[in-house]
């Protein structure tokens, strides 16, 4: 199996019709600036592979699959979140989630933007921690989440900015399945392998079909990028991070572990 490795995540090429996106950022796979260059020069791979059928995204870390931005960071960010999140989205290419671990905030944000997502019902976490923290979501999540899961539940996770498990999430249809977690490999392997047999143009235009009554608009996506961006000079967000400060004080690196539930005990 060849491979292309950068710093934050690797791509394992199955063969020419299957790759896999590997990700590891220790030690708990935040969105980082160089994550964020990474994934998107990934995703300009992945548009422009003229074999290329499908890719799963998985974790290294079975803790994290890919967690929140890294906000000690933000003014290193480039501009690159929204295009690669769009550009995935709308590839020729079906893209699976398989999930272990924590997906919050940003992490949740590109699992929305793969086409399938399947979880394991033991490990896998999804959220949405930007209001419990001061700031607005702004990479996707409160235009993919409402046409997913409805308005009212997307109210509730998004406000809430609480942890939800993968049984809670497939009910809910935030992700496709929730699966034993001795099964998931198999079940993604399987449904990886059936597709990259398929026919490339059916496949891309079949997705291209649902796309076109499913997918928020382009503009509205960059909206919310630059509405996340005025977040950080919100009032009350120095507060809350002063608050998860001392909450990591208390809590080590175990804060990220339970992040959800320990905003709630933010002032």
């Amino acid at each position: 199996m060849l491979a292309l490795v950068m710093s934050t995540l690797s791509v394992q090429v199955v063969d020419e019709r299957h790759w896999r996106v590997v990700i590891d950022n220790p030690p708990t796979n935040l969105v980082t600036p160089d994550f964020v260059r990474d994934l998107h020069a990934t995703v300009e791979r992945i548009v422009a592979a003229p074999e290329l059928k499908v890719v799963v995204f998985e974790s290294a870390n079975e803790l994290f699959w890919v967690n929140h931005f890294d906000l000690g960071q933000i003014k290193d960010f480039p501009p690159l979140w929204t295009d690669a999140v769009i550009k995935l989205s709308t590839a020729p290419v079906v893209s699976i989630a398989k999930i272990r671990g924590r997906a919050r905030g940003g992490g949740d944000e590109l699992l929305l933007a793969c086409d399938i997502r399947y979880a394991s019902r033991e490990k896998a976490i999804v959220g949405q921690i930007e209001v419990g923290t001061g700031i607005l979501p702004g990479g996707g999540a409160t235009e993919r989440l409402p046409r997913l899961i409805g308005r009212d539940r997307a109210l509730e996770a998004i406000l809430s900015a609480d942890d939800y498990p993968a049984e809670l999430a497939e009910r809910y249809g935030w992700v496709t399945r929730a699966l034993p977690d001795a099964e998931l490999d198999g079940v993604v392997d399987a449904l990886a392998s059936r597709l990259a047999g398929f026919d490339k143009q059916a496949l891309a235009a079949a997705k291209q079909q649902i796309n076109r009554a499913t997918l928020p608009p382009a503009e509205d996506l960059h909206a919310a990028y630059q509405e996340f961006l005025a977040s950080l000079s919100f009032p009350g967000f120095p507060k809350r991070l002063g608050g998860l400060r001392e909450l990591y004080g208390k809590h080590g690196a175990g804060l990220e572990v339970d992040l959800g539930p320990l905003l709630g005990d933010l002032p």
